[in-house]
């Protein structure tokens, strides 16, 4: 009797979550790197992931990188009929933003651009939009609009329309970005999708989850729950770390075989689905490459043998009393012709793609909270 109940409970509450299909599209990466020009767009744009986590002297700008290997995007509609956009879930942002059909620079010319005179439901906005980068900038409006996330629609949503973008924008493989952080993070000045989305009580739970597959297809977020076909055994649930307005927790050391290579006596990280690889202080990092005989090369990757992946090391890391041990075939990332850790130099921890590939992971906006739980 008490299964039978606790299985109607997660059919009630299963039967209220939107699942938004996710693709894993083509890296920046690999598309420059086919017309001869990764190199030139890696000086021009300098690899900076922790830029939009650094305090903002200015309010009004977003800080923002050239990641060149993310790669997972979905299909939102704005406007009145839909018109369809490709964007960046990203959890280390809080504001939605596309190109609009006022940017002519050969950035936005590569993505689909919002025509706000086609939209019936289209209202301007009075506050400017800035993208700040470590080199250029994108600029624009905002406006407000519907939202089509799934089968939902949102009405009166404030969003971004960008009318000049970086150069780099124009090589990934999304439109926009529609960000999944706190509210307090947002510079447009208005609620967040998904806290709009709760606030109409729309969805079962204050929760989110992402699934990322190491496939083309099958990646999923899920608004408003979890969802047992994408792990296995329990999720691990871990507090945030600290008030601040990112999804910040605390690790207390990261081990091979024992040993504690990096992180030692615990440290911070930001679970951040905007960032392709998993990045740490230089040092820290230096010694993990070390450890798994990797060896640096001209773009600044890890290298290692693709023919010895099969005998490195699973690398541990130990967070709230829990280990999470990623495999060499999560953390080494094969290309073409070379295959590099996971493993990238910054000035502070945040676990990207790689980590979330290995960990079903789920963002519970209501208790504070980040779970991880083994994927399928």
């Amino acid at each position: 009797m008490k299964s039978a109940f606790l299985l109607l409970v997660f059919l009630a509450v299963s039967q209220g979550l939107l699942r938004i299909p996710l693709m894993r599209g083509k890296s920046a990466r690999r598309l420059l790197e086919e017309k001869g020009l990764f190199e030139e767009y890696r000086r021009l744009f300098p690899y900076n992931p922790a830029a939009k986590f650094l305090p903002r002297i200015e309010q009004s700008v977003v800080p923002m990188t050239f990641d060149p290997d993310t790669t997972y995007y979905g299909e939102i509609g704005i406007g009145t009929p839909p018109q369809l956009f490709k964007v960046l879930f990203d959890t280390g942002s809080s504001d939605l933003w596309v190109p609009s059909v006022s940017c002519n620079n050969s950035a936005c010319d590569s993505h689909v651009k919002f025509n706000s005179s086609a939209s019936s439901t289209f209202q301007a906005g009075a506050k400017p939009f800035y993208i700040s980068y470590n080199s250029g900038f994108a600029a624009g409006s905002t406006g407000y609009d519907t939202i089509k996330i799934s089968d939902l629609y949102v009405e009166n949503q404030l969003f971004g329309l960008t009318n000049t973008e970086a150069l780099f924008l124009g090589s990934v493989p999304w439109d926009g970005i529609l960000g999944l952080a706190f509210p307090s993070m947002s510079l447009e000045g208005g609620t967040p999708i998904f806290d709009n989305i709760w606030n109409q009580g729309k969805i079962p739970q204050y929760m989110f989850s992402m699934y990322l597959s190491s496939s083309v297809e099958g990646s999923m977020l899920i608004l408003g729950g979890t969802d047992p076909t994408y792990y296995t055994g329990s999720i691990s649930w871990i507090p945030l770390y600290q008030a601040t307005n990112f999804w910040n927790i605390q690790m207390q050391s990261i081990t091979i075989n024992g040993n504690t290579v990096a992180c030692s006596g615990s440290c911070a990280a930001i679970v951040d689905s905007g960032t392709s690889l998993i990045i740490g202080p230089s040092e820290d990092i230096d010694n993990i490459n070390g450890w798994l005989g990797a060896f640096p090369d001209q773009n600044g990757n890890a290298d290692v043998s693709c023919s010895n992946i099969n005998l490195l090391p699973n690398i541990v890391f130990n967070i709230n009393g829990y280990t999470f041990s990623l495999t060499p075939s999560v953390y080494i990332i094969k290309s073409a012709s070379e295959c590099n850790t996971g493993f990238a130099a910054g000035t502070s921890w945040i676990l990207g793609e790689v980590f979330m590939r290995q960990f079903y992971t789920v963002f519970d906006v209501g208790n504070n909270m980040v779970g991880f739980a083994q994927a399928v």
